[in-house]
């Protein structure tokens, strides 16, 4: 008997046959009939609870959702919404928007945040600055906004910004998805203060957030690259039968089980609450970032000159995997958290802290 989350995976799948992955242009930045589908059958809401709007179920179920779109190269902000902008807000004991509106996470720039004195009481802030690297900026509806605390405060400002009169910048990522900066200008907002573990919290799940694309992505890639080699035909026999493609072909499988297994791990262990989530989701986007690089480029490779033109299915993914690779903190950034992590445990405890991560 097939299980709630996997009525809920064919449910994605089946929507996804009616939109397939195209070139995203500065006309066509989102595929807004896709998302009107999936907000349509409640799944831009999954993983939320349902008195404060969402649509209920797990988190594993809002995992399950995103892996099938990044796998589909699904062009909406689900992603953001589901693993990160929303749940944020809801921990914050903030309002969620409607989930049949876009809603993204910013926690790049330079946005301070200061209590708003214009009377209507506390939980409001005035946000000050630049928001960088924005997902879906120009296209989100809200914005949930991590900004640098008042001063005197440890921690940051989470606040819910309406970007619907804001003007967005026409900044790409190199599959095309926008990125763009929002300028902030004294803009009044709900918001909630977080403390330090709070804020980093945020940007782990942001982190996790791109690795569980990436893991999902690069299985695609390889099952595509693993038929493409058993299909195409070279001197008489498939890619497949070729000793030196089944070493790459392995290669592959190896750098994507090793991905998907860290991953996992980190999922497990958001879901269970645990106070190492952020080390895990810094495991996962390391591991995450270096696949993407032999990955992409062995697929590539087997496929040759067809995998490097637009008409071929390729590109859709390892240009976003390119992507999501170098967005929510780098390899070096995560590898250093977590050596500070392991640093700090001392000599005693570096294996207990080591295997806690894994």
């Amino acid at each position: 008997m097939a299980s709630d989350q996997d009525l809920v995976v064919e449910t994605v799948r089946e929507i996804l046959t009616g939109h397939e992955p195209f070139v995203l242009t500065a006309e066509r930045p989102w595929d807004e009939g896709l998302w009107s589908a999936l907000a349509e059958a409640g799944l831009t809401g999954v993983g939320l609870p349902e008195e404060a709007g969402g649509s209920g179920g797990e988190l594993a179920d809002a995992v399950a959702i995103v892996r099938t779109l990044a796998s589909g190269a699904a062009a909406v902000p689900v992603a953001e919404q589901l693993l990160v902008a929303g749940p944020a807000l809801v921990a914050a004991d903030l309002d969620l928007p409607s989930p049949e509106e876009p809603l993204t996470v910013a926690v790049d720039g330079t946005v301070s945040a200061e209590p708003s004195d214009d009377g209507d009481g506390p939980g409001r802030f005035v946000l000050t600055g630049t928001a960088t690297d924005v997902p879906w900026a120009g296209v989100a509806k809200h914005v949930a906004v991590l900004a640098a605390a008042p001063p005197g405060i440890e921690g940051a400002v989470l606040a819910v910004v309406d970007v619907s009169g804001l003007a967005a910048s026409s900044a790409v990522n190199l599959a095309g998805e926008p990125r763009g900066s929002l300028v902030l200008d004294g803009v009044g907002v709900p918001g909630a203060l977080l403390t330090p573990a709070q804020a980093a919290h945020v940007r782990a799940r942001y982190a996790l957030t791109r690795a569980v694309q990436i893991s999902a992505a690069l299985e695609q890639v390889l099952a595509w690259t693993v038929q493409y080699a058993g299909e195409r035909q070279q001197f008489g026999r498939p890619l497949g039968k070729f000793q030196a493609i089944q070493m790459e072909l392995a290669q592959m499988a190896g750098e994507v089980t090793s991905t998907t297994a860290l991953v996992d791990a980190a999922v497990q262990a958001l879901g269970r609450g645990e106070a190492t989530v952020a080390l895990a989701a810094a495991a996962a986007k390391v591991r995450a970032g270096e696949a993407v690089e032999r990955v992409a480029k062995l697929a590539h490779q087997v496929h040759g000159a067809i995998g490097f033109t637009q008409e071929y299915r390729l590109h859709h993914l390892t240009r976003r995997c390119w992507s999501w690779r170098d967005e929510a903190g780098t390899e070096l950034a995560w590898s250093r958290l977590l050596g500070e992590a392991l640093v700090a445990a001392g000599p005693d405890d570096v294996w207990p802290a080591v295997t806690a991560v894994v």
